[in-house]
């Protein structure tokens, strides 16, 4: 499945298909839709005009989280609908979706007491009902952690989340409601929504951009199409006509390597500038730190990149929380940026921007957009919900089905794992893991020196998972971009004997693909020049 033969199919056989139903975006609210109409027993396309997760599921601070901090905005149905979600995945996605322990210190002279937060975890353990949060004196906080700011810490609170790999998240949903007879195309851009004599949508007209520009175009009809892009809703709603109504929101991050900041657990405190939530966490072997919350202004890539000021304002936070630490430019090891999309209500401060998702019916399109990861499977169950007397045929979906399948568990019989990497392998592939296992060549169980993934991850990738381009699988299939020094370039040497013949890329090809993803990687991933970052300590 996810060859190249496979999708030459699936796009020969697109325009001469019935489909109940198109979906445009690959992000994880498309896919959440996919499966959830799949299993509603409706024929589903998705389409996405780049790689999978290659928008904002990738780009995520990583967490699955009950939104702790939209209490403070009132936001309580949010944080109810996030909360049961969160456990929903817990309990489905071992080894994908993980729980995390949280630390969130109080200061003195923060702009919001401490004693807010204890109440506000109070009330957030009663929505997941689960007492999951405890308080801690300064000096107990200090033991657990000793790189914490000491001077004004009054003490905090220890509360319970979960994080997840958000691109394999998507992934895995994908594959699952593939072989439940979805159907799924990436580098297939909508170029036009097409409309009726009467003037309804009644399809799309999608451009092949897997081998550049001037790939075919083919018609593709359904009576609904669904416009899950994300930061790019409004781009598709334009091709309509619609006025724009979303506010785009930039959230950037740092990566430092854990020998650099040492967490045992995540840590959210208040930035001294402006008092907003940030947060430092260990993930996949190396510690993040973010995010902003900035208003994303000009055009709009696939791959948006921190600024200046982003790097400036995140590092000063890093320097303030763990003085003892000394981390400076020096340690980052790369960064990553992704733009949300949310209801413009003309706040002037961004973070206030509800976190709601909305839905919009104009003209046969149907836009879902805004929510956040945790409340992807909502947001599918109410788009679903609203087309029900569009769809009479499809059957009502339950919130107690399973989003994610179970594992078989005769996977590991005759492979020697240990426990922990073997819950990771059935997390983030599901019933593809004995399939992986089954091509692995020799010692490609092995680890990939610095990084928590394995050389067969590299293999399975390049064989069955869709990879059209280096970028693909270093920054989505695996995390290396994101985890490796220098983005795992100087693994390309080690990485090539075991992808390149998978992929049925020439050497012509290869050395492309290897200069391309060297350049993106340098401008997208790589700290900004330090020249432009005047007043922060190297």
């Amino acid at each position: 499945m996810w060859n190249k033969a496979w999708r030459e199919r699936v796009w020969s056989d697109a325009a001469r298909s019935k489909w109940d139903l198109i979906i445009i975006g690959g992000g994880i609210t498309g896919a959440g839709i996919l499966r959830e109409a799949t299993r509603a027993g409706l024929r589903a396309l998705l389409i996405e005009g780049s790689d999978f997760a290659s928008g904002t599921s990738s780009r995520s601070t990583k967490m699955v989280h009950g939104g702790l901090r939209y209490m403070k905005n009132l936001q309580i149905r949010l944080t109810y609908e996030s909360v049961r979600e969160r456990e929903h995945l817990l309990q489905q996605g071992r080894g994908l979706v993980n729980p995390l322990g949280f630390i969130m210190p109080s200061y003195r002279g923060d702009r919001i007491p401490g004693w807010v937060f204890g109440l506000g975890l109070v009330v957030y353990d009663i929505l997941a009902l689960k007492w999951g949060h405890s308080h801690y004196p300064a000096g107990d906080l200090l033991d657990r952690f000793p790189p914490l700011r000491e001077r004004g810490l009054l003490g905090g609170y220890r509360y319970l989340d979960a994080q997840t790999d958000d691109a394999r998240l998507v992934l895995r949903i994908l594959r699952e409601a593939v072989q439940d007879g979805a159907a799924v195309m990436h580098y297939a851009r909508v170029e036009q929504v097409l409309r009726s004599a009467h003037g309804s949508v009644c399809g799309v007209l999608a451009r092949d951009t897997s081998t550049g520009e001037g790939g075919s175009t083919i018609e593709i009809l359904a009576p609904i199409v669904i416009n899950a892009t994300g930061a790019w809703a409004d781009d598709v709603r334009g091709l309509l006509g619609g006025r724009e109504r979303l506010r785009r929101l930039r959230g950037s991050h740092l990566v430092f390597p854990l020998r650099r900041l040492p967490l045992p657990r995540a840590i959210s405190f208040l930035h001294p500038t402006d008092s907003r939530p940030i947060v430092a966490l260990p993930w996949e072997g190396v510690a993040l730190l973010g995010t902003t919350d900035v208003d994303h202004g000009g055009t709009l890539s696939s791959d948006p990149v921190i600024s200046p000021q982003e790097a400036a304002y995140l590092l000063d936070a890093a320097q303030y929380a763990f003085p003892s630490l000394n981390l400076g430019l020096h340690d980052v090891l790369s960064t990553f940026s992704g733009v949300r999309a949310v209801k413009n209500t003309g706040k002037a401060d961004p973070s206030k921007e509800s976190r709601e998702h909305v839905l919009w019916y104009e003209k046969g399109l149907l836009t879902v957009t805004g929510g956040k990861l945790t409340t992807f499977r909502v947001m599918a169950h109410d788009t679903l919900r609203f087309l029900r007397n569009r769809l009479p045929q499809h059957t009502a979906l339950s919130r107690e089905t399973r989003m994610l399948d179970r594992t078989p568990r005769e996977v590991f019989l005759e492979v020697e794992l240990d426990p922990a990497a073997r819950l990771r392998l059935c997390g983030r592939y599901g019933k593809d893991t004995s399939r992986l296992l089954a091509i692995c060549g020799e010692g490609e169980l092995d680890p990939i020196p610095q990084t928590p993934y394995l050389w067969a991850e590299l293999r399975w990738a390049a064989h069955s998972e869709g990879v059209m381009h280096l970028d693909d699988l270093l920054l989505r299939r695996i995390r290396l971009g994101i985890v490796a020094p220098q983005g795992g370039i100087p693994l390309l040497d080690r990485i090539r004997p075991i992808v390149q013949a998978e992929l049925g890329w020439d050497e012509s090809r290869w050395e492309w693909e290897m200069q391309r993803y060297k350049q993106l990687w340098q401008r997208a991933y790589a700290l900004p020049a330090q020249g432009n970052m005047p007043g922060v300590k190297a």
